[in-house]
């Protein structure tokens, strides 16, 4: 099995979820995550990502995070296992991250570890 990391991107929303709306999209997210687990194929669920953080460039200069001209929010990650990308795209497809205007970017891991 090959391992991918699936990217969640999230275009910037100005209005807040409502109560109801989060806790139908983590019901969604569960249910996605324990198919996938339950086979296999999700090595490690990952996690959501807080908003803020930091970059660090060459150099050493420390700039804060996310950049307000930014159209997307990296939303989190999952590490997915996977016999190609077609079977990768497959998994993807089901993802709550898609039912709205969501995007997931998949990349194979190199395999260093």
């Amino acid at each position: 099995m090959i391992k991918y990391l699936f990217v969640y991107r999230n275009p910037q929303e100005e209005a807040q979820p409502s109560a109801e709306e989060i806790q139908a999209a983590l019901e969604h997210w569960g249910q996605w995550i324990g198919k996938y687990s339950a086979s296999g194929n999700i090595v490690d669920g990952g996690d959501g990502l807080k908003s803020g953080g930091r970059v660090i460039r060459s150099g050493g200069v420390v700039s804060d995070g996310p950049f307000a001209e930014s159209k997307e929010v990296l939303g989190g990650y999952s590490v997915i296992a996977a016999k190609s990308y077609d079977e990768a795209l497959q998994i993807a497809r089901e993802c709550p991250c898609l039912m709205g205007e969501g995007s997931i970017e998949i990349r194979e891991l190199a395999g260093y570890n």
